[in-house]
């Protein structure tokens, strides 16, 4: 970590039963837990509908008014038509860092053969990196233990050498 920083973090879950108060939040909850344990900071946290415009608002506001320097989200990265975070994800993202999706797909692959249906992207919107994962608490805690590793380093590139883009 750079001298003197702590890493911010917010927790953005897409769940449709969530969000009307039938699912309890495991794997936002566990996200918190993990990142907490790692040293990261938390700063925030909604479980919203699977509704496209909802996510991108959270992620644009989080990364441009709130600064965040890490989001991790929690949800709607299957293959049914509500399952829209990557598409909102890659909606607000300035570049797209394909190998850490890869690389969780990949080691999880090891665990699950349904994680090859994971449409779950990661990204880089100024600032701040957002991580997609899938739903599950299990799932969650095997690809923070792929990615995990590597943040603090990609985090500290983009504080130190934030990539030039096109405003959106």
């Amino acid at each position: 970590m750079i001298a003197g920083l702590m890493f911010t973090f917010g927790v953005l879950t897409s769940s449709d039963s969530g969000a009307r108060g039938q699912r309890d939040d495991t794997s936002g909850r566990r996200i918190r837990e993990l990142l907490v344990a790692a040293g990261f900071e938390f700063q925030r946290y909604e479980l919203v509908p699977d509704e496209q415009g909802i996510v991108e608002d959270r992620l644009r506001s989080w990364a441009d008014q709130e600064n965040l320097h890490l989001i991790v989200t929690t949800g709607a990265t299957g293959l049914t038509a509500r399952d829209v975070m990557p598409e909102a994800t890659r909606a607000v993202i300035h570049r797209e860092v394909p190998g850490m999706a890869e690389a969780m797909r990949v080691q999880t692959l090891h665990h699950t053969p349904l994680a090859m249906i994971s449409r779950a992207v990661v990204g880089v919107r100024g600032r701040t990196l957002i991580v997609n994962l899938p739903g599950s608490p299990k799932a969650v805690q095997q690809c923070l233990d792929v990615v995990l590793p590597v943040l603090p380093h990609a985090l500290e590139m983009l504080q130190e050498h934030p990539p030039s883009h096109d405003p959106l």
